[in-house]
Formats: structure tokens, C-alpha cells, sequence
């Protein structure tokens, strides 16, 4: 599957939810996949390394705030053949907090038609 295949792909099961984002993570996330989020805390490390660790922090992610829709838009696509973008709009409410908008960018890297990074960067306007 070449990169705008699999990045609409993403686009298709994230937005039917925790199940489709679910099923995307088993089908499309390699074994050995990297993650980095743009600002670690506490509760979440900026980086992560394995399947399992992206399972983790799926369900802590799920866990700790009551999702009300996810809107994933792209992908987008570069000069790359091995990269892609999509945009995150969520509606949310974290635990212990009030509902919220939040706005993210992810950057996808593949290889051998898996994703082997993922990398998070936020809209701090």
C-alpha cells in the first residue's frame, strides 16, 4: 500500500473511533514503531518505543479523557514518498477538566508499508 493509500486508510478508521483507530494500530503500526509526542509528561514520555508501548498509551489516552469526536483530515502528502500528515481535531473532555477543542498534527513515516514512527506536534495558539 503506497503512502496516500495508507494515510487515508488512517483517515477512515480514526474517524470511526476508538475500535477503527483500534484496528488501524494492529493492521498498519510495525513492531518495532517509534513514537514521540511533541510535549511529554508526567502520565505520557515523549518518546515511546514498540507496539505494545502504542497500545499503552492508546488506552491511557482513552482512559484519562471522554472523547466526543475525532476529526481526521488529509492526508498530506510532500516530496517524500515515505511520510505523510494528517490533522487531529478532537472534542474532548479530560478527566477532572472541561470540555475542550484540541488541534494536532501528526508526521507518519513508513516503511515496508508500516508505520515505523509517528511523531505529534500541537497547535499552541
Amino acid at each position: 500500500m503506497n503512502i496516500l493509500d495508507l494515510g487515508k486508510k488512517m483517515v477512515e478508521q480514526v474517524n470511526l473511533g476508538r475500535e477503527g483507530e483500534q484496528q488501524f494500530v494492529n493492521e498498519y503500526y510495525a513492531e518495532d514503531i517509534v513514537s514521540i509526542e511533541g510535549m511529554g509528561s508526567d502520565e505520557s514520555h515523549g518518546r515511546l518505543e514498540g507496539i505494545e508501548a502504542i497500545r499503552e498509551k492508546h488506552n491511557w489516552w482513552y482512559d484519562n479523557n471522554e472523547v466526543h469526536n475525532t476529526l481526521a483530515s488529509g492526508p498530506y502528502i510532500g516530496h517524500r514518498n515515505d511520510q505523510f500528515i494528517i490533522r487531529f481535531v478532537l472534542d474532548m473532555t479530560p478527566n477532572n477538566g472541561e470540555r475542550m477543542s484540541m488541534d494536532e498534527v501528526a508526521t507518519f513515516t513508513v516503511t515496508d508499508g508500516k508505520i515505523s514512527e509517528e511523531e505529534y506536534l500541537y497547535l499552541m495558539a
